[in-house]
């Protein structure tokens, strides 16, 4: 949140400049209400002007409405889908599997990373053959995880849950290393056990980055479960959404894409809040500041 810098004003009869506050600090609680007015305004405004636009361009043939419908169509036909309980089941499908794969994920990659940073032998045992799966695109791993688990819910949950790992794996290493040596060195002067240590050190130090990184793992989660339903699975929202196109049936297709937007902002959001209840002394992110 921006601060409004104090006017300074020149006394002529003392020669000095007088410091006057600002509306900020005279009315701190009214400029965070307006500003915080002013950023939720902003947030809704451009993507209502985006859709209205794209609304008007359909409507005038601007553009080809049989490759993009507009955006009431989308709407009703989506409406239609979720009434006659046509959608609910891909929902479900992609739901299901983002959310396991995403424990699974979360899990091992804390755990792993809260080894390794914690135990440089460990780190440099395994950080090289981790860096090099790392670079490795995940759906090219799709192959793989199909002859282990061969076709079902195994491939699409592994897939995931490799993904979010390394995510919050980086985070929970790099996190865990940053804490700063004297609180380490606190810890061992006042006898703390190897739990104390982890519990009052350094989990309270590291897990607003971490955090971080799972609610980044969160939005990829969602991403590669889609393009991974498009190529190996025959329900989700990623299989609706390539089976519609194929059809050219795009407005189904588009019901299918804002679907996934919904979940992903969703996801996300619900970390990022888990987030805030896990560590209330951690600052907010930018833009939510409080008052």
């Amino acid at each position: 949140m921006t601060t409004t810098t104090p006017r300074k004003t020149a006394d002529p009869e003392a020669g000095v400049l007088v410091r006057r506050p600002g509306p900020q600090e005279l009315h701190p609680a009214r400029t965070h209400r307006r500003r915080r007015t002013l950023e939720t305004g902003l947030a809704v405004a451009v993507p209502l002007a985006l859709i209205l636009l794209w609304q008007l361009a359909a409507t005038q043939a601007w553009i080809d409405d049989r490759v993009y419908p507009a955006p009431q169509t989308i709407l009703e036909d989506g409406w239609q889908r979720a009434a006659d309980g046509d959608l609910w089941p891909d929902v479900w499908a992609t739901l299901k599997r983002v959310l396991g794969g995403y424990a699974i994920g979360t899990v091992t990659g804390y755990a792993l990373g809260l080894l390794m940073g914690s135990l440089s032998l460990v780190r440099a045992a395994l950080e090289p053959l981790l860096d090099a799966l790392y670079v490795v695109p995940k759906l090219a791993l799709l192959p793989v995880f199909l002859n282990m688990f061969g076709l079902g819910e195994g491939p699409q949950i592994a897939l995931v849950a490799a993904t979010v790992f390394f995510f919050v794996w980086i985070s929970t290493m790099a996190a865990v290393l940053a804490v700063p040596s004297g609180h380490r060195d606190a810890g061992q002067v006042f006898g703390a056990s190897p739990w104390q240590m982890f519990r009052h050190v350094l989990l309270p130090a590291s897990l607003p980055a971490v955090l971080v990184g799972a609610r980044i793992a969160a939005g990829v989660a969602v991403l590669v479960i889609v393009a991974s339903e498009q190529i190996a699975a025959a329900n989700g929202l990623g299989h609706l959404i390539f089976d519609s196109r194929a059809l050219f049936q795009n407005d189904v297709m588009f019901v299918g894409i804002v679907c996934v937007a919904v979940l992903g902002v969703v996801f996300s959001e619900l970390v990022r809040i888990v987030g805030r209840l896990l560590t209330p002394w951690a600052p907010r992110d930018r833009g939510r500041s409080q008052s």
